[in-house]
C-alpha cells in the first residue's frame, strides 16, 4: 500500500509554543486548518483526546464537512463510549464522508488521568477491556443478525446495528510499547502507531508486532504509523537555531506552568514515554536528525520527538522509515498551523518524489 500522511487537528490556535489556557473552539481556525490539511495533501487527521479535551466526534464531523478527500481518525478511550454506541457513531461519520474514517484506540497510559473520568481500572484490565471492544466493533460492522456478547467488561443480548460502515468495515488503529499493546496490535488492529525512535529501536518493534501477527495467524500485517515533530527551515543551519529557539519556548512554558508536564510531574507511567526518555538520556540527536531534547523539555508527553534540518533532510529521514517499513507517517510541529503548511509545501513532495524514484529502482532491478 502506498505511503500516506497523518496531521493533527486543533480546534483553535492554541499550540505548544503560545499556549492559551481553556481556549474556545474557533469554528474558522478549525475550517481552515481542515481546508489546508486537504489542500496540501495529507491523507489523514488525528483528532486528540484527553480528559479536558473537545469531544472528538463532533470535531471529526466539522472536519469531515469542510474537506473531499481528508480521513479523519478519531481518538477513543474504552471507557468514555460504550461500544455498540460508538460502532454506530463511527458507522454514522463514515457514511456521511464516503469512507473517511479511522478509529485509533487509547488504552490510558496513566491512572491518574484514567480516573478523572471515573475509570480505576489497572493497566492490564484495560487492555483486556480494549480487546473486548475491538471484538464487538467488528460484530456490531458485519453481523447481519442480533448478537449476544458475554466478556468480562461488557455484557448484553441481541444487539444489531443496521449502521454499517461504507467499506463494510473501519480501520481500526493501536499505538503503544508494552507487550499487551503488540498483541492486541499485532492480532487485532489494521494500523499501530509508534512514536519517533532511532531506526534500530524501531525496526526492532516492527519485528515485534510483526511477530504477534504471525502468531495470531494473520496473513497480512497491521500497517505501521510513526510520528515526529519537525523543525524545518530553509537550510539545516537555520533549521537548528529554529530548534533551539522551540526548545527554549517549551522551557519556559513548563516553568510558567503553561506545558502538560509541570516541574513536579514524575517519570511517567507508561512505557512508550519511559522509553523516549532512555533515549534522550544516550544523547541530543540520533540518526540523521531525530532530536530528542523536545522529549525531556516536556517529560514525554506524547509523541514529542523532532526531526530537525532542512526540508530535503527532514525528507529524507522520513524515508529511512519508510525503507523500514512505515507506511503511515505523521508529522505535526510545535507551531501547528504554519508547521503543517510548510510540511505540504516543503517536505510531502519531496517524500513522495523519493518514493517514486524507489518504485522505478525497483522496476529497472526487476525488468
Amino acid at each position: 500500500m502506498a505511503t500516506e500522511f497523518i496531521s493533527a487537528s486543533f480546534a483553535n490556535a492554541s499550540n505548544d509554543l503560545n499556549p492559551i489556557p481553556d481556549a474556545p473552539v474557533d469554528a474558522r481556525f478549525l475550517e481552515r486548518y481542515a481546508r489546508a490539511l486537504d489542500d496540501y495533501g495529507f491523507n489523514y487527521t488525528l483528532i486528540p483526546y484527553s480528559s479536558s479535551s473537545f469531544d472528538p466526534f463532533t470535531l471529526g464531523a466539522t472536519i469531515l464537512a469542510h474537506t473531499k478527500k481528508l480521513s479523519i481518525i478519531v481518538a477513543l478511550r474504552p471507557n468514555t463510549v460504550y461500544p455498540t454506541v460508538a460502532a454506530k457513531s463511527l458507522a454514522t461519520l463514515d457514511q456521511l464522508s464516503g469512507g473517511r474514517v479511522v478509529v485509533h484506540f487509547i488504552a490510558g497510559g496513566s491512572d491518574e488521568e484514567q480516573a478523572r473520568e471515573g475509570d480505576f481500572l489497572n493497566k492490564e484490565e484495560r487492555y483486556e477491556r480494549q480487546e473486548e471492544y475491538i471484538r464487538i466493533l467488528r460484530l456490531a460492522w458485519t453481523s447481519t443478525e442480533p448478537f449476544d456478547f458475554d466478556g468480562k467488561y461488557y455484557q448484553f443480548k441481541q444487539f444489531r446495528s443496521a449502521v454499517r460502515p461504507t467499506r463494510g468495515l473501519i480501520p481500526i488503529s493501536l499505538g503503544g510499547s508494552s507487550d499487551a499493546a503488540y498483541r492486541i496490535g499485532g492480532s487485532l488492529c489494521d494500523i499501530f502507531g509508534l512514536w519517533g525512535e532511532p531506526l534500530a529501536e524501531t525496526k526492532q518493534q516492527i519485528d515485534r508486532i510483526y511477530d504477534e501477527a504471525a502468531k495470531a495467524g494473520r496473513t497480512d500485517r497491521p500497517r505501521i504509523w510513526v510520528t515526529f515533530r519537525p523543525i524545518v527551515a530553509e537550510t539545516d543551519e537555520l533549521a537548528w537555531a529554529k530548534a533551539h529557539k522551540v526548545l527554549d519556548r517549551l522551557n519556559e512554558n513548563r516553568e510558567k506552568g503553561l506545558s502538560r508536564a509541570p516541574l513536579s510531574a514524575p517519570r511517567p507511567a507508561n512505557v512508550g514515554s519511559q522509553r523516549l526518555l532512555d533515549i534522550a538520556a544516550r544523547g541530543h540527536v540520533q540518526d540523521r536528525a531525530l532530536w530528542y531534547p523536545t522529549v525531556t523539555a516536556t517529560n514525554a508527553s506524547g509523541a514529542t520527538t523532532a526531526l530537525v534540518g532542512s526540508p530535503r533532510t527532514i525528507a529524507d529521514s522520513i524515508l529511512d522509515y519508510i525503507d523500514l517499513g512505515a507506511d503511515l507517517i505523521s508529522i505535526r510541529g510545535y507551531d501547528n498551523y504554519n508547521d503543517a503548511v510548510d510540511y505540504g509545501r516543503y517536505i510531502l513532495p519531496l517524500v513522495r518524489d523519493g518514493i517514486r524514484e524507489r518504485e522505478e529502482t525497483k522496476k529497472k532491478t526487476a525488468a
